[in-house]
């Protein structure tokens, strides 16, 4: 064989293994991030670092810790309510059993409440009490919109069917009044009802679920109640989730996540729903920039158009004025009734 034959194969084997050995680099640089393995005796990976987010950074913020309410009763800020007169008390096996199928009227909760004796709050009745009045209620506004006359009336044959049984007498407001109420308030809670999605975007390498799922739970992300889903629980019991992280569910139900490649991961925050005092935003926009920067990622709107520092200063100080509005509202965020209202 000749000098250049053999020159000729030399030189088509080192192409060739270029070839491949491009192919290998572009396989691995491509292969979804897995989480590092667990050493035995440790909760975290090898080599890992404290969490960038401290969950419980809010105990040294001066703010008040928040207290989970009790079942939250009837208010005349955003419900209709109805005194039902009795001729004498009533026990709450009798109430219980008068009380309709459905506890909604179309997309509205609809409740009834006793005072029983001995006692002056109102409350959900039960069985064993004896209750001296009542009062049934249906609400006025909620993210499916603002009660309406067909609603309205279905609450007065609901509630006179529910009194019809116990022998007591509704004394219903006005509907054209309570029907305008709603709007109102269903106006308000339109132009003040925020809810904010941060996207954490991969910029080379994809990740597979259980990389996310490490990562997130440096931050005190703990599996939520649906797959794919990721909650950082609320200071106290009782509460909703201060912020929740999503991915897509389908890779994390796969029958070998490691195999899932996912490119970005959504943080969300319901404001209204959450305490001032759990310093939500702050936390969600830490836990973006953590994730962004320990995952190789960029953190964007939900149309992909990056979000810089100072886009996220403006919403900082937007949430602060809408913190302030709702107080003064007396639907201040977390509360029991702007729970209800923004539901």
């Amino acid at each position: 064989m000749s000098q250049l034959q053999w020159g000729l194969i030399i030189t088509g084997a080192l192409v060739l293994l270029g070839v491949l050995a491009q192919n290998l680099w572009v396989a691995r640089r491509n292969r979804p991030r897995q989480p590092e393995p667990v050493q035995p005796g440790h909760e975290g990976g090898v080599g890992e670092r404290e969490p960038t987010l401290d969950t419980q950074a809010f105990e040294d913020s001066g703010f008040a810790l928040p207290v989970p309410e009790k079942k939250p009763t009837l208010d005349a800020l955003i419900d209709v309510i109805a005194p039902i007169a009795l001729d004498g008390p009533v026990s709450g096996d009798a109430v219980l059993a008068a009380m309709p199928p459905t506890r909604r009227v179309g997309s509205k909760p609809f409740t009834i409440e006793g005072q029983a004796e001995g006692h002056l709050r109102w409350e959900f009745p039960v069985a064993g009490q004896r209750y001296l009045q009542l009062q049934a209620g249906i609400q006025l506004a909620n993210r499916s919109g603002a009660l309406n006359d067909i609603e309205f009336s279905e609450f007065v044959m609901k509630t006179q069917t529910f009194c019809d049984a116990l022998g007591g007498t509704p004394d219903f407001p006005e509907m054209r009044q309570e029907v305008n109420r709603g709007r109102e308030l269903d106006q308000f809670a339109g132009d003040h009802d925020a809810q904010l999605g941060f996207v954490v975007r991969a910029r080379r390498a994809a990740w597979s679920p259980s990389y996310i799922q490490q990562m997130a739970a440096k931050l005190g992300f703990v599996p939520g109640s649906i797959a794919g889903r990721m909650v950082v629980p609320a200071s106290a019991a009782g509460l909703p989730s201060v912020l929740s992280l999503s991915f897509d569910a389908q890779a994390a139900l796969a029958e070998d996540p490691t195999q899932s490649a996912l490119r970005e991961v959504t943080l969300s925050l319901d404001v209204a729903q959450v305490d001032r005092s759990e310093r939500a935003f702050e936390r969600m926009r830490e836990a973006a920039m953590s994730l962004a920067r320990d995952m190789d990622g960029v953190i964007t709107d939900d149309n992909g158009l990056a979000l810089p520092t100072e886009a996220l200063d403006v919403i900082a100080s937007e949430l602060e004025h809408l913190y302030d509005t709702l107080a003064q509202r007396e639907l201040a965020a977390g509360s029991a009734l702007a729970r209800r209202l923004f539901s």
